[in-house]
């Protein structure tokens, strides 16, 4: 019997219809799979129903792939493939395997010989570089950073420092609440002719992209950010 495909779905990055974001031939192939592969059960049910209205979601098979999926578990959400039936992988936001524990999965279908097809949909982290006008040729995503002063304000000071030795943009993330306390470091920590881009709410109805020195978001008003989904880029290059 041959191997399923394990088919790396996009997902929304926010509410509003997938017209915009999403082929038709993404949301077919969708449509089609039964086995899946999520992050989190609810959210990937109202995604789905979201590709295809006419669905019904209590007929899908679902597995949970995250953070506190152990190892030697990962084996066993490769079994629908073994027996020849397409698996879908969606995470809770973007694209399966960027930033995601769906890159463990896909490292071992290779190794299994199972083929693995990404689909195109958002990835927060290109939509922010694109749009921020820093360097495209070199570029690196650390998540999340320190969440206490000291430890954060240093690692900042150490991307930047990266940033203008290399001429390589940064790009990071912070939970949501704490978005305010990011900026206020980033303007304590870094020079004032470094560039920050905060891309808020990105392929929504609500989506904001400001590029400018740190020194400008010293003095102009700051984006409503409280709460919402960003990604930061910081660029010290040239």
């Amino acid at each position: 019997m041959s191997y399923g495909t394990l088919y790396l779905v996009p997902a929304p990055l926010g509410e509003g219809s997938l017209d915009t974001i999403l082929p038709a031939d993404v949301r077919g192939t969708a449509n089609r799979i039964q086995h899946w592969v999520v992050e989190n059960a609810k959210t990937a049910r109202r995604f789905l129903k979201l590709y295809g209205p006419e669905r019904v979601i209590s007929e899908l098979v679902m597995q949970d792939l995250n953070e506190h999926t152990k190892p030697a578990e990962l084996a066993a959400l490769l079994a629908p493939l073994l027996a020849g039936h397409d698996v879908g992988v969606i995470s809770e936001a973007g694209c399966p395997g960027i930033a995601d524990p769906g890159a463990n999965l896909v490292r071992l279908a290779h190794a299994r010989g199972i083929r693995v097809v990404p689909l195109v949909g958002p990835s927060s982290i290109l939509l922010a570089l694109m749009a921020a006008g820093a360097s495209g040729q070199r570029f690196r995503f650390h998540g999340y950073l320190p969440v206490d002063a000291a430890p954060r304000s240093e690692r900042l000071r150490e991307l930047e420092r990266d940033s203008a030795r290399l001429d390589e943009a940064q790009l990071f993330i912070e939970t949501p609440y704490r978005n305010d306390a990011l900026i206020d470091a980033l303007l304590q920590a870094c020079r004032g002719t470094t560039m920050l881009t905060v891309a808020r709410d990105l392929t929504t109805a609500d989506e904001l992209v400001i590029s400018r020195p740190l020194t400008q978001w010293k003095t102009d008003a700051r984006p409503d950010l409280k709460k919402r989904p960003a990604m930061f880029v910081l660029y010290a290059g040239k």
